[in-house]
């Protein structure tokens, strides 16, 4: 294993194309569980859309980064053309409320076995009346894909850190650029 930094909100590259996080959140496990799960609570820190909690049920992801912070920004340029974009996957694996992974990036062509597209797992793992969640990222393919997720994942686990605990988070492309940056330096 390779941390990227000594800071424990950076990922940690686990081996090639694989990269974990973990954040300590306010607990109950079924709190956190809901802001995986729906929809509602979900477009508050990552992207809005319908989960059918079943495995082999689909995943629908409607990012609209801009919207996450106190208040409504414009994205980068170059991030533009993402704000709205949607994302499809499927349910790999589902032990409510301690474990939810799903495909990542599917093409929308209803193929739910594939080596095409990544997996995201997220582990709710209880310490006293918190909860660690662990979100780990798998079958990315090469460092721009690792790069890609990095720096989306840790601000978008910060929002979620922030909304846990009943606070506005501050903008998410504030965040998200200089993160991205530093991980550009830090992955391998």
């Amino acid at each position: 294993m390779n941390a990227m930094t000594q800071s424990s909100d950076y990922g940690e590259v686990l081996e090639s194309g694989a990269v974990r996080f973990t954040r300590l959140l306010p607990g109950p496990a079924e709190r956190i569980w809901a802001y995986l799960t729906q929809s509602e609570l979900r477009a508050t820190w990552l992207a809005a859309g319908p989960m059918d909690l079943r495995i082999g049920g689909a995943v629908e992801l409607e990012f609209w980064n801009g919207k996450l912070g106190a208040e409504p920004e414009t994205p980068p340029a170059d991030y533009a053309k993402y704000e709205g974009s949607k994302l499809l996957g499927h349910i790999t694996r589902l032990e409510p409320p301690h474990l939810l992974a799903f495909t990542w990036g599917e093409d929308g062509s209803g193929c739910k076995a594939s080596d095409a597209y990544s997996e995201v797992t997220f582990e709710l793992l209880p310490e006293g009346e918190k909860i660690r969640l662990v979100l780990t990222h798998r079958r990315l393919a090469g460092r721009d894909a690792m790069l890609s997720v990095s720096g989306g994942w840790h601000t978008h686990l910060d929002t979620l850190v922030e909304r846990a605990h009943g606070r506005v988070p501050e903008s998410f492309w504030r965040r998200y650029l200089p993160l991205n940056q530093h991980y550009d330096k830090l992955l391998p």
